[in-house]
């Protein structure tokens, strides 16, 4: 029987890696940021209600929208992007059920993991069979964002402030996957977390 995993975490709290070693074990993996992009296609109904909300200076020479330009008008702006999102996040969770309803055809017992990092904020946690929330203490994230990102403290503060608290995510979690230490020991509790799943009665 096909399973969905919706796994979700903060910055800098390992889901890249996780959804790696998840593949690697056979899951197939959806990509909400992906999805994202694929959005804003031109044509697209998200596409022109986007450039119908926001103005036709967002229409880039090539006929794609200017995401600068988007992001201009929606940063620091919560009533503006609030907008946004509510064109955007809906299109999203279409593609990721289409996705899903496509592989789970093609192969019924398939193991799927949504991996979406604004997951709860959307309300897409109700899309899989459970929830996995990867946590990571803040100073970490803060250590980890600014020497991959090249940023200052400051910036990567405003950004941990803005998103869940890792209390808030792990309330609403079915399996929480703590990262604070060492790669090695985050697979480990991977492994673990995927061979209790596989054990239980979810798949």
């Amino acid at each position: 029987m096909s399973a969905v995993i919706c796994l979700t975490g903060g910055i800098a709290s390992g889901k890249s890696t996780a959804v790696k070693h998840l593949a690697g074990k056979g899951a197939a993996v959806i990509d909400a940021d992906k999805l994202g992009h694929q959005a804003y296609t031109p044509g697209t109904e998200a596409f022109e209600a986007v450039i119908a909300t926001f103005g036709e200076e967002l229409r880039s020479e090539s006929g794609e929208i200017d995401r600068k330009v988007l992001g201009s008008k929606v940063f620091g702006k919560p009533d503006e992007l609030k907008k946004l999102t509510d064109i955007v996040w809906p299109e999203i969770r279409r593609l990721a059920e289409a996705e899903i309803s496509q592989i789970q055809a093609e192969n019924p017992n398939q193991v799927i993991v949504l991996e979406a990092a604004v997951l709860f904020e959307a309300g897409w946690d109700d899309i899989g069979d459970e929830v996995w929330v990867i946590t990571v203490a803040p100073e970490t994230a803060i250590f980890r964002t600014m020497e991959r990102d090249g940023v200052d403290r400051e910036a990567v503060e405003q950004r941990l402030a803005a998103q869940l608290s890792n209390a808030e995510r792990t309330a609403r979690a079915d399996t929480v996957i703590e990262n604070n230490n060492t790669q090695s020991a985050f697979v480990t509790r991977l492994d673990a977390a995927w061979s209790a799943f596989e054990s239980s009665g979810s798949r």
